[in-house]
């Protein structure tokens, strides 16, 4: 890429744009959000490929693709925009007031069923903080994805991150009474083999369905009638009525509550309960805007979860 004398023209504007132009695949895109004509975006990224005297955008009729030197800097970009917000998070911690972006990954079922209602609640206490989700069932590189905090279950070590657990979570069998109507209700664990059953074909961990029989912990292999490789998928096809599904109690409990899902064979199945842990890189746990967020989401799965118990 350029020269050092060249790199200092770059300002902290068009890097960040560049970053939303890697995030959302398309100038026009990136021009409607700051509405803006696109001819200024694409203006910018060619400025900025000639401070860095290299091709950062491979533009095609149907996408726009990172280079490697785009990659690169695309790294840079997203390592100053977290410099930038623990600056103002360090301003904010002497006023006393959390604030800036947090930036959240999360699988799809706790962004869409936990997360997302949480929410509001967290901008009534901390208004000055904003949340930016980054929803993927598989776990993300928290450096090169730019992820302030992963909520995660299970027990994850790294030398290099700090966990805090926030809540725990278990797993039950669910079905909507529409489909238990059609269908009818399982008695006993044998009793699967006859029914619609829902999977995931992208975690297939999740598809070893743990029951206790007679005292005794067995694991049936779900084998599904309708599959997808995504949490919040197979808990829409379940909710459609399609089948059994297995889910975070955390996610379904609430549903159920509403009338929209049943538990099936609740005096057979094996929880398994695990911890959800709310990841962080290194100190940052301590900015103020992160340490608001935990904090917040701390109390918020331990109200859910005790609606669930």
């Amino acid at each position: 890429m350029g020269n050092m004398a060249g790199m200092r023209n770059l300002n902290f504007d068009d890097m960040h744009l560049f970053a939303r132009v890697a995030e959302l695949g398309s100038f026009s895109a990136v021009a409607r959000a700051r509405g803006v004509p696109v001819s200024q975006v694409s203006r910018a990224i060619a400025r900025i490929e000639k401070t860095c005297n290299a091709r950062l955008v491979q533009r095609s009729t149907h996408a726009l693709t990172l280079t490697p030197e785009g990659e690169t800097f695309l790294g840079y970009c997203r390592r100053m925009t977290h410099t930038l917000d623990d600056l103002e998070g360090e301003f904010a911690s002497q006023s006393g007031e959390a604030s800036g972006w947090v930036r959240v990954a999360a699988s799809t079922v706790m962004a869409e069923y936990l997360l997302v209602p949480s929410l509001e609640g967290l901008s009534r206490r901390h208004p000055h903080v904003r949340v930016e989700l980054k929803v993927d069932d598989r776990l993300v590189d928290m450096v090169r994805d730019g992820v302030d905090i992963a909520i995660r279950s299970g027990t994850h070590t790294n030398e290099n991150t700090v966990m805090r657990q926030i809540g725990t979570h278990g797993r039950r069998l669910y079905a909507t009474p529409s489909y238990l109507e059609a269908h009818g209700t399982p008695e006993h664990p044998d009793d699967l083999g006859r029914h619609r059953l829902i999977s995931n074909s992208g975690a297939t961990t999740l598809n070893r369905w743990p029951f206790i029989i007679d005292g005794q912990p067995v694991v049936i292999t779900a084998d599904g009638c309708w599959r997808a490789d995504s949490t919040g998928t197979t808990s829409q096809l379940a909710l459609q009525g399609l089948g059994i599904a297995r889910f975070a109690m955390l996610a379904a409990e609430p549903l159920v509550r509403r009338g929209l899902l049943v538990p099936v064979l609740p005096g057979f199945v094996d929880e398994q309960p695990v911890p959800i842990h709310a990841v962080t890189l290194g100190g940052r746990h301590r900015l103020p805007k992160i340490r608001a967020c935990i904090d917040y989401w701390a109390e918020w799965f331990s109200h859910e979860g005790d609606l669930v118990r």
